[in-house]
């Protein structure tokens, strides 16, 4: 049973490290971003590579299996809507990397030999998930013990039991790692860094130039000055066409809102209810079960130290009061509450425990895991080392690994410094306990048995009863707001939505490029339902209904779509606009400058001509080029470095200016001394952008749908 336990809850470490390791170097921080159209697909495909369909079952049961790992590593019973959408992102990433390394592979023929697979559990270098599930993470090193203890009880486990599927799917997850490592490592091994990369590359780094310079800069000339014409637009998009490549969908809308947050009246009438529950709350003999009646949060009394109570003002008040005293009504994030002393101690400043942790769901319930926790107490009670019953039966196999220890904590559970949080049931317990108690204790993580190892120091708590009402809308204020927001919608038509927000007296808002996952538009969170109307409507329409987003009432119009592929240039203008300008300034820099450049000898007599000055400038290199004073000039010094001495140039258009320059010398860098180490580090780096970039290519043969609007 501890075995089962024991594969059963490192299931899906055991998914994400087999899959991860592998895949983390090769996906990096590439995200697929394919966009799609709102109606492709089926009802159960959530994706297609290469014709191959993800189905959504799947990914959602993979989905699952991420947000439970992220639950567990963050100590979070739900995770936010930025946290979700990092593990959708990542869970996705994970599906389509897979099926575009599985189809390299098959084509290939590779596969992970007998041999190879054994390695993986008693070579010299063991896989990552076989020491996580069987050894120490720290010495990389397997216990053999542990290994041949679970193979034993593998080979008498019935043939239908749960435990040999799960020691299927390991090895499959094992296998399919292996095979991903051997396929970048073919790519990787491939790469090869020869003598001449090696020396152009150290003379990037090295070689220096002395020059001097000449420019016109860009905001010599006032945007008023300058016309644009659709030549000039045309001309610099199809200079830059590749720039203008759409990796996915993208909408674009307008939207007004109305407010429906509380008022002014909405906050009087929730401190005029927290009065009355003044003098109840001070003649309450239960305050845990005052709290549970009358508070919105209903998080029962504890005690706690001075500094954690929450609220500077309770702690400067309450553990100098007297027991009983209430103090409030009080404005504390966005509630009227009142706080009660209930009582004042003297306790211990930390505990120190080990548990064995029972899950209810492994035992068929939690009155099963309960009972089996009181077993295992008898026999530590018995004699058995309570270390050796954590290995066997706990489910935490983190705290299990080292005897069931759990770090010291203090009475309001906190372990120190990013250790994380024990749970109130775990921590109220603990410290009504004596030292070498043994106590079966519940909470949501299952059913705990707990041994207080030591207890230290001294410290005063206070238990704080707190009742809180936060300041909502009134139904009057939703009504009021919704129903401005109805008659807006209902006055709307096809080409009007900017006059009658002006009408309104409304602030049009804007939300530009938005993908089809996105969540939060600016200024708004959780407002995933206008995001799914923005992919099905057309451009020009406005919303079909008024959405509710928060305490705002939202009424949309969609303005632009850009489809996936290079964006035509109506769907760029504005966006290169000022782009554009700065080009067309620059072909005025550059006629001035080349009448400056005819007949000048040199670089002072093109200053003095141009209207500008000389500027000298020492010791620039090829890798980094900056001009002190300007900024980043790749294309000016790119141009210097495959220019020749004591020559003026012709005009070079910049990103701040335009240039005429004229080199005094170059400054050659002593000789290459350890060729094979400089071979070995671009060969290094050669292999970590490799990863990405094979992906990149893969990803663009595979044609990757991605069908997640409809779902997510």
């Amino acid at each position: 049973m501890g075995v089962m336990g024991f594969l059963r809850d490192r299931m899906g470490k055991i998914v994400a490290i087999g899959i991860g390791v592998a895949l983390f170097a090769f996906v990096g921080e590439e995200a697929i971003r394919q966009g799609s159209s709102f109606f492709k697909g089926d009802s159960s495909t959530i994706g297609e590579v290469g014709g191959e369909k993800i189905a959504y079952s799947d990914f959602a049961k993979r989905l699952d299996q991420n947000t439970k790992q992220l639950e567990q590593q963050s100590g979070q019973t739900s995770l936010n809507s930025q946290f979700m959408t990092y593990v959708q992102e990542n869970t996705w990433n994970q599906a389509v990397s897979q099926l575009i390394l599985n189809k390299e592979i098959d084509k290939l023929g590779l596969v992970v030999g007998d041999d190879e697979i054994a390695g993986m559990f008693t070579g010299s270098n063991p896989d990552q998930a076989v020491v996580q599930n069987f050894g120490d993470p720290q010495t990389g090193k397997v216990d053999m013990a542990k290994l041949n203890n679970f193979k034993a009880t593998l080979n008498a486990a019935k043939s239908d039991d749960p435990i040999r599927q799960q020691w299927h799917d390991f090895l499959s997850q094992l296998n399919e790692s292996k095979l991903q490592q051997k396929y970048l490592s073919l790519v990787t091994n491939g790469l090869y860094v020869n003598a001449l990369d090696a020396k152009d590359d150290y003379e990037a780094k090295n070689k220096l130039v002395n020059f001097k310079y000449v420019t016109l800069d860009y905001t010599s000339i006032p945007d008023s000055k300058v016309t644009l014409t659709d030549d000039d637009y045309q001309g610099y998009y199809d200079d830059h066409k590749s720039e203008f490549k759409n990796k996915q969908e993208l909408r674009s809308f307008d939207y007004v809102s109305f407010n429906a947050a509380a008022s002014k009246e909405d906050s009087a009438a929730i401190k005029d209810q927290v009065d009355k529950l003044v003098p109840q709350f001070k003649s309450s003999t239960n305050d845990s079960l005052f709290v549970q009646v009358n508070s919105e949060t209903k998080n029962p009394p504890s005690f706690r130290r001075k500094g954690q109570l929450g609220d500077p003002k309770l702690d400067s008040i309450m553990f100098s009061a007297d027991k009983g005293f209430v103090y409030g009504p009080y404005l504390s994030n966005g509630s009227y509450r009142i706080a009660k002393l209930s009582d004042v101690k003297t306790t211990f400043d930390s505990v120190k425990t080990r548990h064995i942790l029972i899950n209810p769901n492994a035992e068929g319930g939690l009155d099963k895991a309960i009972a089996k926790a009181d077993s295992i107490k008898k026999l530590i009670q018995g004699g058995k080392p309570f270390a050796e019953e954590a290995a066997s039966f706990s489910a935490d196999k983190g705290s299990a690994a080292k005897g069931g220890d759990i770090p010291a904590f203090d009475v309001n559970g906190l372990m120190g410094a990013g250790q994380g949080q024990i749970t109130a049931e775990y921590t109220n317990a603990a410290f009504k306990a004596k030292k070498g108690d043994l106590i079966v204790v519940t909470s949501q993580f299952g059913v705990h048995l707990i041994e207080i190892t030591d207890q230290k120091g001294s410290v005063k708590v206070a238990e704080v009863a707190e009742v809180d009402k936060p300041i909502l809308p009134s139904s009057n204020t939703q009504n009021s707001a919704y129903n401005k927001a109805q008659t807006f919608l209902a006055g709307l038509s096809k080409d009007n939505f900017d006059a009658k927000a002006k009408q309104a007296g409304l602030i049009k808002k804007n939300a530009v490029d938005i993908n089809a996952l996105a969540s939060a538009l600016p200024g708004l969170e959780g407002a995933r339902e206008v995001v799914k109307w923005a992919f099905k409507a057309d451009k020009g329409d406005f919303g079909d209904q008024v959405f509710v987003v928060g305490n705002q009432y939202v009424i949309p119009v969609l303005t632009e779509i850009k489809p996936k592929g290079t964006l035509p240039l109506d769907a760029v203008k504005k966006q290169i606009e000022a782009a554009v300008r700065k080009h067309v300034k620059a072909k005025m820099l550059t006629e001035k400058l080349q009448a400056a450049v005819n007949g000048a000898s040199s670089i002072d007599q093109v200053a003095q001509k141009s209207g500008s000055k000389v500027v000298p400038v020492q010791n620039i290199v090829f890798a980094n080029p900056v001009i002190p004073g300007v900024a980043t000039e790749y294309k000016v010094v790119g141009t210097i470095f495959g220019s020749k001495p004591n020559k003026i140039s012709a005009p070079v258009e910049g990103d701040h200016g335009v240039y005429v320059f004229s080199i005094d010398n170059f400054i050659n860098p002593a000789p290459l001394a350890n060729m094979l180490r400089e071979r070995e580090q671009i060969g290094q780096s050669l292999v970590q952008r490799s990863n990405s970039q094979l992906f990149d290519a893969l990803k663009d043969k595979a044609n990757v749908k991605d069908y997640r609007s409809k779902f997510l």
